[in-house]
């Protein structure tokens, strides 16, 4: 079958439009045709190099479709099903998975490094994030896919599968919010949009949104902040003045940069919590010095996937959504085509928006 999908063909190379081939599902696998897939800031970090994955690849880890055929073996979806791509699946039997910790799946990348599909010219081509996402039908395996909740619509859906479960989790599993705690969200992206509204969920206040971008205050109230404060030098001392003066409880980094997370460090109050979801390079080098550590009792910790279980926190977000707490449409800011990926890209280097999301 052939499709059309974005190529990286080299780390550092433009994404290519083109047709590819896709075989049938074998053991274990599943094709689906994907109604939606989110234009993640992993992506971008996967084409420039800050994150390593086997080329050519076909990129987009956040998606979702209907299942158009299994192979032998597959007993949870059929053809018809509407399901979430799910680029992280735990194995299960990993050291991690026995304590729960799913999200930490020594394996849950493995299959980054399968050939799964080929370009017109016999090239093999690797699925990006197990998923493959930015194409018109990817197969993954059956571990990758897991059935749409009741009443969450199939094109928003896609963003269940990593903005909206990476920042729900980040304030409800890894910084684990309290009703009436000040938040601050650092970067107001898909997955910052994400983190907003779960802070408001959760029954904090005062909840500051920072970004670069001034345009983006009215986006980040509407998603739950209460007060917006715009990047800078003195971003530290503007969320202590909106909190106290004593600095948020919480502070929720979703850039992955030194400078931000540093600013969310120091916009945490004495003992408080800062959550890292952002993903940066090797080169950015955060430090402290070893008596600020021990005088302001902070925590620092990473965030990995929010630290979820997609199986066990979906259906929670369902019942959010229904209930109305949860907008999913709130995060997308363009609607694009495959072609619209590279600008979408360029939008988020520049800090612009928040989710772009293909529709096919």
């Amino acid at each position: 079958m052939v499709v059309r999908a974005a190529v990286l063909p080299a780390v550092g190379s433009p994404l290519e439009i083109t047709a590819i081939e896709l075989p049938e599902p074998g053991p274990g696998e599943v094709r689906v045709r994907l109604a939606a897939a989110g234009v993640c800031h992993s992506d971008l970090s996967l084409s420039d190099g800050t994150m390593r994955v086997p080329v050519p690849a076909v990129l987009g880890h956040e998606g979702a479709g209907t299942v158009l055929a299994v192979g032998a073996d597959v007993a949870h979806v059929v053809p018809g099903d509407e399901v979430v791509l799910n680029w992280a699946p735990s194995c299960g039997a990993c050291h991690h998975c026995a304590i729960g910790e799913v999200w930490l799946c020594a394996d849950a990348l493995a299959g980054t490094g399968r050939v799964y599909a080929a370009t017109g010219d016999g090239t093999p081509l690797h699925p990006g994030l197990n998923v493959a996402a930015f194409a018109e039908e990817t197969v993954v395996p059956a571990r990758c896919v897991l059935p749409v909740p009741d009443g969450v619509p199939l094109t928003e859906a896609a963003l269940l599968g990593c903005a909206v479960l990476t920042g729900y989790g980040a304030v409800h599993h890894s910084a684990r919010v309290r009703e009436g705690e000040s938040v601050v969200v650092v970067g107001v992206g898909g997955v910052g949009l994400a983190a907003l509204q779960a802070a408001r969920i959760a029954g904090a206040g005062p909840i500051v949104a920072v970004d670069v971008s001034p345009e983006k205050e009215a986006l980040a109230k509407a998603a739950g902040a209460t007060d917006f404060v715009v990047a800078s030098d003195t971003t530290a001392r503007e969320v202590r003045g909106l909190t106290g003066g004593r600095g948020a409880d919480v502070a929720v980094e979703c850039v992955g940069r030194a400078v931000t997370i540093r600013a969310a460090w120091d916009a945490t109050r004495r003992g408080g919590r800062t959550t890292v979801v952002g993903i940066g390079g090797k080169d950015q080098q955060v430090t402290f010095n070893a008596l600020e550590i021990f005088h302001w009792g902070r925590t620092l910790s990473g965030c990995v996937y929010g630290n979820c279980d997609p199986a066990r926190d979906l259906p929670v977000l369902a019942d959010h959504v229904r209930a109305g707490r949860l907008d999913l449409g709130l995060l997308v800011t363009d609607r694009i085509g495959l072609d619209g990926i590279p600008a979408a890209f360029d939008a988020m280097l520049a800090g612009k928006g928040g989710r772009a999301l293909v529709v096919f």
